[in-house]
């Protein structure tokens, strides 16, 4: 199918925008499927990336043009970019985690090469492998802190996520050791272009560049730099950098105590009142509305 064809979701299953001030999403596979009669349409992300664990049921897969139908366990890899689909059984159980680009450059930074198995498209099946126990554990342990939230959440999800990704790592490992098997096919000169541009986005966000600037930076024109955006990501350059600069500002409102002076300094706003534009622009809601609706949620949440 050509990439101008392939529908670009924010989150799985969605077009709506990424929903939380967190850098990872986690839910169960029923609780989004069942609404789509189990059936996930074949599309991609521009800067998420999916670890899939099935624990009960089967689905048949689609990924990077290679199907294939799998019996629970099974924990799917589904990088950013990677068109992919699903069609579980209407008995599956498991979770999605859904972590954001800057996590999963995180988790690069981190883990050095362990890191890689979140940029290989592949399905792992767990059986009785030592990893299963682990594995199973940990997702759980996500999802339960993701529902719950507590002192020190960002830490802890991330400290899990590390740990889920070397787990993977290790399994990924194991499977190589025996009969290769077709791969997904990888990527072309667009998508690492792509890539490259998100990459600069994390580095550079907060310095608020112009898009010329990155263009050059990449050795391409802006012309050309929006136009795989827009073919790609189905969104304009310009706009995934301020889809980066929001998810940063909402975490800031979220989780510090900085005022909104502070935060927009940070993000490189000339003045507040450009910052409180821009964030009510994309989200509907001044900064220190936002920040009262977070903390009235985080408060209904600890009383549950």
């Amino acid at each position: 199918m050509p990439d101008s064809l392939v529908p670009v979701f924010q989150l799985y299953g969605e077009t709506r925008q990424w929903p939380t001030p967190d850098l990872l999403h986690c839910e169960s596979i029923p609780e989004r499927s069942r609404r789509h009669d189990w059936r996930i349409r074949p599309h991609r992300h521009a800067d998420l990336c999916h670890l899939l664990y099935l624990a009960e049921g089967r689905v048949t897969l689609e990924l990077e043009g290679g199907g294939r139908s799998l019996e629970a366990p099974q924990l799917i890899v589904v990088p950013a970019m990677s068109i992919h689909g699903f069609h579980f059984s209407p008995d599956t159980q498991g979770h999605i985690i859904t972590l954001s680009r800057p996590l999963v450059e995180r988790l690069q930074a981190r883990l050095d090469s362990q890191s890689g198995v979140l940029s290989k498209p592949d399905a792992h099946a767990l059986g009785t492998t030592r990893h299963h126990g682990r594995i199973a554990t940990l997702v759980e342990q996500i999802d339960d802190e993701y529902r719950h939230p507590a002192q020190g959440r960002s830490h802890l999800l991330e400290a899990l996520m590390e740990a889920l990704t070397i787990e993977t790592a290790r399994l990924a490992e194991t499977a190589a050791r025996q009969p290769s098997r077709a791969r997904p096919r990888q990527r072309d000169k667009a998508r690492e272009h792509l890539q490259a541009y998100q990459t600069l986005i994390e580095a550079q966000f907060s310095q608020q560049p112009g898009i010329e600037h990155f263009a050059e930076q990449l050795g391409v024109t802006s012309a050309h730099l929006n136009t795989l955006c827009r073919r790609l990501a189905g969104r304009s350059a310009l706009q995934l950098l301020h889809e980066r600069l929001l998810l940063e500002a909402k975490r800031q409102l979220t989780y510090t105590n900085l005022t909104i002076g502070e935060v927009a300094e940070g993000l490189g706003f000339s003045e507040p009142a450009y910052f409180t534009r821009f964030f009510k622009r994309l989200t509907g809601l001044p900064p220190k509305d936002f920040r009262r609706r977070q903390e009235a949620d985080a408060a209904d949440r600890r009383q549950q």
